[in-house]
């Protein structure tokens, strides 16, 4: 028995599902949330309502966006010929928090990983490869920004092969080391992943 009233229970098991969040630090939050006003509580619940109801994926780059195409692909000083190929959309931020990348995104949905199930048709890979064979902006290069770990790695070896035979013309880079091996895109400090960016070589 946890001596909890039941919907204070139910809040610390649902804050425990989150990502790094113990039980401890989840009855933390839920004793927090029920010392917060009214306002603030709603506020809280509101918000997370509407992402759910209101946020989409982009229909270009598979963004998370509120609109049919994300800000970046519908900004017209971005360099559609340049696209960068991410794992998440949590790895957006951090390349764009560099201000060393002008160019357009691909968010995959995550990294190739075939012990766990996660084949090339559960990410969106054909999709990368049909705005490529598009042309329509022409591409020019291909940065494979997925993280530094196995699956990160097995992930832009596969895209990289394929892209060399599907699009021989165009250019596939891949981040430059400086990034820690065996940690995540999200984590990286913005001068880190600038030079990681800057000294990206060809794969």
């Amino acid at each position: 028995m946890s001596g909890f009233a039941p919907p204070v229970q139910r809040l610390v098991t649902e804050l425990s599902k989150l990502p790094g969040i113990g039980n401890r630090t989840a009855q933390r939050l839920a004793f927090h949330i029920l010392r917060a006003s009214e306002e603030d509580a709603g506020a809280l619940a509101e918000a997370i309502r509407e992402v759910k109801e209101r946020i989409g994926l982009c229909e270009v780059c598979f963004n998370l966006t509120d609109e049919t195409r994300c800000r970046i692909c519908q900004d017209p000083r971005r360099d559609q010929g340049l696209i960068c190929v991410v794992e998440e959309p949590s790895d957006v931020i951090p390349m764009e928090r560099t201000h060393e990348y002008h160019g357009v995104y691909h968010v995959l949905g995550g990294a190739l990983s075939p012990i766990d199930g996660v084949d090339p048709e559960d990410l969106k890979i054909a999709e990368l490869f049909a705005r490529v064979d598009a042309g329509e902006p022409a591409v020019r290069e291909v940065v494979l920004a997925t993280n530094p770990t196995t699956t990160g790695e097995a992930t832009a070896l596969h895209l990289a092969e394929e892209l060399r035979v599907r699009a021989p013309s165009v250019t596939v880079t891949r981040l430059a080391s400086g990034l820690p091996v065996g940690s995540d895109l999200e984590y990286a400090d913005e001068v880190t992943l600038g030079k990681a960016l800057a000294g990206r070589r060809a794969v």
